[in-house]
């Protein structure tokens, strides 16, 4: 049985649009003349991309070897039973310098069907945003395909779209075939599927670094694309102190945001998953079975399903995101 939590070293990915917060903000470790960072993988299973143990018992190990060994008591009976050997989510912390693409993602059908792959439902939690940033976040009127591809092919796409000026906390739940696209200035987190797939539909005309534009997926994005309209786009939750609350639930994931001031006793008996902890404000201790674990601001631990009694304490404001699968 495993008997602790587990933290990975972050894969930081270099970006066109990315910028250093990830480094002055998050604290994670810098690279050399790096100014363009825009993704820190904190958690993921992707192919190629697979996260390796950065301390404690197992330092060294993978999460595929970590899962393949330890199974059930790794991530749950049930959540074994329908992933088997594949970690469901992808967990990320992202700095947008410049705008990203505006995209899409397809579902788990087509995702299959194109790419054997599942899906990318997503969600993202506000760390913090500079003066008027903003997010991209569905369409603000109904309109219908030939409506849409004329706005495309005439470089206006904008002006169909939901845009929000955003701040600190601010939560968006980003089904697929949702358009959607992080703006400049902002830092977040991002909870998704395991599946790296997504469909460009505009990229503001800009170059890479060799002078070529990014690859558009317009054909591909239209099977995909959900044109259904939304009053408001954000996520309206509350906070309680010392309390798990709610944010986002739904098949893939269900996220709660815990406000801790002082200390939280948590029992996780039946909840038949591992449990996921982004602490996106303060600093936490995490007090289990046969020892304790500091969470600092900027860092994400996997809680082990058979690890299901603890006791958060903390001596400033602190807020996590408490992932898990329902």
């Amino acid at each position: 049985m495993i008997q602790e939590p587990i933290k990975f070293e972050p894969i930081l990915k270099e970006k066109i649009w990315g910028g250093t917060k990830l480094f002055t903000i998050l604290d994670k470790p810098k690279i050399v003349n790096s100014t363009t960072i825009g993704e820190s993988w904190e958690i993921s299973s992707v192919k190629d991309n697979i996260s390796v143990i950065s301390t404690g018992t197992y330092k060294g190990f993978t999460l595929t070897e970590l899962l393949t060994r330890f199974t059930n008591d790794l991530v749950g009976k049930n959540v074994y039973k329908r992933f088997k050997n594949e970690f469901p989510l992808l967990i990320k912390f992202i700095d947008a310098k410049k705008d990203l693409s505006i995209q899409l993602h397809p579902n788990d059908t087509l995702a299959l069907k194109r790419h054997n792959s599942f899906g990318k439902t997503e969600m993202w939690y506000v760390i913090q945003a500079d003066e008027n940033a903003n997010l991209i976040v569905g369409f603000k009127e109904k309109i219908d395909v030939e409506t849409y591809q004329k706005y495309l092919e005439d470089t206006k796409i904008l002006d169909v779209l939901n845009v929000d000026i955003v701040k600190n906390g601010d939560v968006y739940f980003i089904p697929t075939g949702r358009v959607h696209a992080i703006g400049a200035g902002v830092l977040l987190a991002e909870i998704q599927q395991t599946s790296d797939i997504t469909y460009r539909i505009y990229d503001w005309n800009r170059k890479d670094a060799n002078g070529n534009y990014r690859e558009l997926h317009t054909e591909k994005a239209l099977e995909a694309l959900d044109f259904s309209v939304q009053k408001d786009y954000r996520e309206s939750y509350k906070k309680t102190e010392n309390k798990s609350e709610n944010i986002v639930s739904c098949p893939f994931f269900t996220t709660n945001i815990i406000e801790l001031n002082g200390s939280l006793s948590l029992n996780y008996v039946k909840r038949d998953s591992f449990t996921i902890f982004m602490c996106v404000a303060g600093n936490t201790t995490i007090i289990y079975k046969n020892g304790e674990q500091k969470l600092k601001y900027g860092e994400t631990i996997l809680i082990p399903n058979c690890l299901n009694e603890l006791t958060l304490v903390s001596k400033e404001k602190t807020e996590l995101l408490e992932v898990y699968i329902n």
